[in-house]
């Protein structure tokens, strides 16, 4: 992608990925749905992670996977609530910008 993924709208993308599961997902699932949008790598998800865990809008808890542990993070009321005004400012802002790359805006 061309564009640079700002760490806002990286965020919105993390708790929409975390969001689609009530029972929480582990760090390489996460990685592997957000690819699917944007180039991602797992050192720049963990930061991410870690930053919306501090800001309670996920929370962890460990489940035994294959003898060894997976750390699972769910999205919190707080994250469910900043998940939904990323989405409304997403949709202003992308048809803003839209309106722009078909021609919609002029000053005469």
């Amino acid at each position: 992608m061309v564009f640079n993924t700002g760490s806002t709208l990286l965020d919105a993308i993390v708790l929409a990925v975390v969001s689609k599961d009530s029972e929480g997902t582990y760090g390489y699932k996460i990685t592997q749905d957000v690819r699917e949008v944007i180039e991602l790598s797992e050192s720049t998800l963990y930061p991410v992670l870690r930053r919306l865990q501090k800001d309670e809008c996920l929370t962890t808890y460990d489940r035994e996977c294959a003898g060894r542990n997976r750390r699972y993070y769910q999205i919190t009321e707080k994250g469910s609530a900043q998940l939904q005004l990323y989405k409304t400012e997403w949709i202003s802002y992308s048809t803003k910008i839209t309106s722009v790359f078909e021609g919609g805006i002029t000053h005469e």
